[in-house]
């Protein structure tokens, strides 16, 4: 497809904040640039106060990615700097800004500096949530105040596109969460295992990423607890930092007698060990309450390992049962039974499905489809 070149912004975090956000932020900064248009990343000097960030750092401690352009002008908590930044931001001159919205706390300097560009630039969000899993103060009123400060919304899920249809009549589209394409080449799996210092011949499930309520981590805990998991030697490891109070975790598995079944890893996994964990896995668990989408499901189908998910907002989107992964209940039992299932099945089916499925979500795809929405607001 031949597509006009167009000077883009794209505001949201970025290094050297960490997490699958800015990496994404990265992925599509590369696809636009691929695609022949000139894009580069503003993020934040100063993106979340240090006692309202629940883990250990906001900060990477990999070097900065090569090959992108990243501004680091924006302090979420400073009126004042978000003139600053909106004045730099029009110095770049951009067709398109893309500002990518997860977070209603962000409403309020986002909305502002998006009424602070000028009338010619064409304002598009990103939208992750519009109606957050974890529900506060003023998270209506914050959100409403972005969103009246831009021209159109791009959703990663169908869920999303809903949640925004019934809070503006602006115009949206919907384009699944693309597979990020700087998570490295998949790792033979009895390699990935010697890696971790795991079982070769084991059974593994994987629950990845920061630990929240909302996740349901305590739900698969209960789940390894029903006699059909010991019984299948189910070994679960989770990999990432708690943002909740570990101590809770800790309890349930004393209080289950899992001791021996669970390995936790309570860090953030740096890029480079992101494929040890998955390829280990024989199965990726999403044992959510609530949701969206997640772009832990895109990073399983990456590594072309299989996900077992909840049937909560929009995770069952991504996923075709039987072929890509499998769905439960919020139910410990119903995950269980699924799960141990799942082990009773022939792998390798789940394996060239995936294969043959996750080209559909790549970034090239997504700019094609993103630049075509853009005309449509013309």
């Amino acid at each position: 497809m031949i597509l006009e070149k167009k000077n883009i912004v794209i505001i949201g975090p970025a290094h050297p904040y960490r997490g699958g956000i800015a990496d994404t932020n990265e992925a599509m900064c590369r696809a636009f640039n691929r695609a022949g248009h000139n894009a580069q990343l503003v993020t934040f000097s100063v993106q979340y106060p240090n006692f309202l960030f629940p883990g250990k750092s906001q900060f990477s401690s990999e070097i900065a990615p090569e090959g992108l352009v990243i501004h680091r002008w924006i302090n979420s908590m400073n009126p004042f700097n978000w003139m600053l930044s909106a004045r730099k931001i029009n110095a770049l001159n951009p067709d398109v800004v893309i500002i990518r919205y997860w977070l209603p706390m962000m409403g309020p300097c986002l909305g502002s500096i998006a009424r602070l560009l000028k009338t010619s630039i064409k304002i598009i969000a990103i939208t992750d949530n519009v109606i957050p899993h974890e529900k506060r103060l003023m998270d209506t009123t914050f959100t409403s105040y972005f969103m009246g400060g831009c021209h159109g919304f791009m959703a990663l899920s169908s869920s999303v596109k809903k949640d925004l249809e019934s809070l503006t009549e602006k115009p949206s589209s919907f384009f699944p969460h693309p597979i990020n394409d700087q998570l490295g080449d998949l790792v033979e799996r009895r390699e990935a295992r010697t890696r971790l210092g795991l079982d070769l011949e084991g059974n593994y499930i994987l629950f990845f990423g920061f630990v929240r309520k909302y996740k349901g981590l305590d739900l698969l805990m209960e789940a390894m607890a029903d006699p059909r998991m010991k019984d299948a030697n189910i070994q679960l490891i989770v990999a990432g930092e708690f943002y909740d109070d570990p101590a809770d975790y800790l309890e349930q598995i004393k209080r289950l007698g899992l001791e021996d079944r669970v390995v936790l890893r309570n860090d953030f996994i740096p890029s480079e060990e992101v494929g040890n964990y998955f390829c280990a896995a024989n199965l990726v668990t999403q044992t959510y309450r609530t949701a969206t989408q997640s772009g832990i499901t895109q990073m399983a189908l990456h590594f072309e390992v299989p996900v077992l998910v909840t049937r909560v907002g929009g995770l069952d989107e991504f996923v075709k049962e039987g072929q890509t992964g499998l769905f439960a209940s919020v139910e410990p039992d119903d995950i269980a039974e699924n799960i141990v299932r799942f082990f009773h099945e022939d792998q390798d089916v789940y394996s060239e499905a995936i294969r043959n499925e996750k080209s559909r979500f790549s970034w090239d795809t997504f700019v094609e489809q993103f630049v075509l929405f853009s005309k449509e607001l013309s």
